[in-house]
């Protein structure tokens, strides 16, 4: 059984190329969980395993390991950079206690630094902060500490300076207890001289410590201005209690790829970050009577956990991987509060990367896997079925980009749907609809990345190949005048004759309705039972359209002559009739076609909002008005959905990646008669 009070349950975040998986292989490997220092570039990170991510050099998914230090049991969770995968990170930081961001000492601080900021600040998770690549040219770790003060409220507090940068990067000096450490090969330290040129920077630092730590506490600030300092029991107390809390965010140099201040990392998250009992208490609701529960995070309280990531394997099935927010899991099964069902496991496991390692019991804090579930899906809550309670579901990341998708052997349609409907519940960010309209089946993701690596894992792990194509636009025909036309077949090739004729009056209906026909047969040129068989004909000639081959709609029919043959005459005939007076209205009625018209809600800082209303209106949309939200601005409007299908790379080129945007269908309209030219004179030539 496993002490709540030394477990550490921390996420890895920052932008991508920031060193992130690599700082996760240094901390593995100089606490013995693995036994090489793997590295990114030759894709040998143990936190990398897929194929894509080792193929892109890139984190695609949420990798989840545990190892011992100091005796303290550490749950580490090494997410993705990349915007495509950014709902991976945000799953992640929901189930963890504290966070370590990491920011490259070369690149510094990008705009994508800001959203996993974001993350960090939203569930005030106690943070460290990791200056990477300390070894790299250009490298830079005073200015990459200035530029996080500038641009984030972390309150970043350096606990080592860094002795030497670049290829001189050899060690650091600790603050606290005003010494050198000097780096060794296998991640430890030596303790070592304080370079002179240092002493007067490291006693102002230590200073200036002081005074982050005394602001924290009002005991701590009263003895601060009275005595001038903190003791060093005072500094180090003060130190663990602002850090636990998110008052401030101590600050590490390290060069992962070199192993080099790694263990001052692993003495941090032991150190200076809190349990799981020291967290606030996990907020629930009872699922009958909606009230608020609260869950602390200790072994006693009622077993409860919440699912943020599915895992699905062809040979071993779907891996359900959660984390325990509350009370202890043991034996075989546990209730699906979110679904109402009560599940069976056979194993419960640790997750060491791509490898599982069992186990019997899980508490507080610890994210651990079951395979095989029947209703669980991401997201969902257990508990005990006598103690139920349900916690807030995670929203996914929004689709912004969709293709349309099929097989490239057409034999494999089916597998390739069964397998799509598997992956789904892997990610919630896919989304699969069918297009009633044009018969396509879209994929949607979050960005063209994410349906790349899709396409690459569907062809690696289940065998079948997909191909992606830009989807059709449903367009859609209407008429804007009245019309009358007479509709007439008639056919005699011996024996019995085909004969039909009718007269119909079209005008557009104003009330956004599809259609409407009316009868206004008098005297009966045409028989009762004929009558229907010109508006049936009328409908599948809408469905095929006029102009360019889309549906039609919008459209007022009204039966007002026509004429029938007492042998000849039949339904049939009378369809026909319909459709042919339908064809000739249409083409005397100035038919126009109309487009799917997207309304538009972009997130994007005030820097960039010129460029983004300029940008709009080149698309032919029209900006509705802004509003604010926090430090961004919610530019509104709609804009033709044919000129947003690839807006998702537009944006984030134009923006430097700090734009977002959601998007959904508004209502057609008219498309511009140069434009429909196009559209008409390209159905005719296919």
């Amino acid at each position: 059984m496993y002490d709540v009070k030394q477990i550490r349950n921390t996420v890895i975040l920052g932008h991508g190329n920031s060193g992130k998986t690599t700082l996760a292989e240094a901390l593995l490997f100089t606490a013995g969980a693995i036994k090489r220092l793997g590295k990114v570039d030759d894709g040998t990170a143990s936190m990398d395993f897929e194929e894509e991510e080792i193929k892109r050099q890139i984190s695609t998914s949420t990798a989840c390991n545990h190892f011992t230090w100091k005796k303290q049991q550490i749950f580490l969770s090494d997410t993705p950079g990349d915007d495509n995968f950014f709902n991976e990170a945000k799953f992640a930081s929901l189930m963890a206690d504290s966070a370590i961001l990491a920011v490259g000492s070369v690149l510094g601080v990008r705009n994508q630094t800001e959203h996993f900021v974001d993350l960090i600040q939203d569930r005030q998770l106690p943070c460290l902060i990791c200056i990477t690549k300390m070894d790299r040219e250009r490298a830079n770790f005073q200015k990459t500490v200035e530029e996080i003060k500038e641009a984030f409220q972390l309150n970043p507090v350096v606990l080592y300076l860094p002795i030497g940068q670049e290829n001189k990067f050899q060690g650091v000096v600790d603050i606290v207890n005003q010494q050198a450490l000097l780096f060794k090969k296998n991640g430890t330290m030596q303790q070592g001289e304080i370079p002179a040129d240092m002493i007067d920077e490291a006693a102002a630092r230590r200073e200036n410590m002081m005074e982050y730590v005394a602001e924290t506490d009002d005991d701590l600030i009263e003895i601060f201005l009275e005595e001038g300092e903190l003791s060093q029991e005072e500094l180090t107390t003060g130190l663990i209690a602002g850090v636990s809390q998110g008052k401030i965010a101590p600050v590490f140099p390290c060069s992962s790829l070199n192993n080099a201040g790694s263990s001052l990392v692993l003495d941090a998250i032991t150190d200076l970050l809190p349990s799981p009992a020291q967290r606030p208490a996990a907020i629930g609701t009872d699922p009958t009577t909606k009230d608020l529960i609260e869950r602390a995070g200790t072994a006693e309280a009622p077993f409860s956990a919440q699912v943020f990531k599915t895992m699905a394997d062809p040979f071993a099935g779907r891996l359900t991987i959660f984390r325990v927010m509350s009370g202890t899991l043991q034996g075989d099964s546990f209730y699906n509060s979110s679904k109402g069902a009560a599940e069976r496991f056979s194993h419960l496991f640790l997750m060491h990367g791509k490898e599982q390692k069992e186990v019997e019991s899980a508490v507080p804090g610890m994210i651990v896997a079951v395979a095989k579930l029947k209703e669980t899906e991401t997201g969902d809550t257990l508990c005990e079925q006598n103690a139920p309670i349900l916690y807030e579901r995670p929203e996914p990341m929004p689709w912004v980009i969709s293709y349309a998708v099929r097989a490239t052997n057409e034999k494999e349609e089916e597998k390739l749907f069964s397998v799509l409907t598997r992956l789904l519940d892997e990610d919630p960010t896919l989304k699969m609809t069918r297009e009633h309209q044009t018969h396509e089946v879209l994929i949607s993701g979050v960005g063209q990345v994410h349906l790349d690596a899709l396409k690459d894992k569907l062809q690696r792990k289940f065998s079948v190949e997909m191909e992606l194509a830009l989807p059709k636009i449903p367009y859609r025909e209407t008429l804007k005048a009245k019309a009358t036309a007479q509709g007439k077949h008639k056919k005699q090739s011996g024996g019995r004759g085909q004969y039909g004729d009718c007269t119909i009056e079209l005008e557009p209906l104003n009330n956004d309705e599809h259609f409407e026909f009316v009868d206004k047969i008098v005297g009966g040129v045409i028989p009762q039972q004929y009558r229907p068989a010109v508006e049936k004909g009328i409908l599948e000639a809408m469905e095929k359209g006029v102009i360019a081959g889309y549906p039609f709609e919008g459209l007022k029919v009204t039966l007002i002559d026509g004429s029938f043959h007492n042998v000849d005459s039949s339904e049939m005939a009378f369809k026909i009739a319909g459709s042919l007076a339908f064809k000739k209205g249409v083409i005397k009625a100035d038919p126009v076609l109309l487009e799917p018209i997207m309304e538009m809600e972009i997130r994007v800082d005030q820097d960039h909002v010129g460029d983004v209303m300029g940008d709009l209106n080149s698309r032919r949309g029209r900006v509705l008005g802004m509003d604010s939200a926090d430090k961004y601005e919610l530019v509104k409007a709609q804009v033709p959905q044919a000129e947003i299908q690839l807006y998702a790379p537009d944006l984030t080129s134009m923006t430097g990646g700090r734009g977002s945007f959601r998007v959904w269908f508004s209502h057609y309209e008219e498309v511009p008669a140069h434009i429909a030219e196009k559209i008409i004179a390209e159905h005719n030539a296919a």
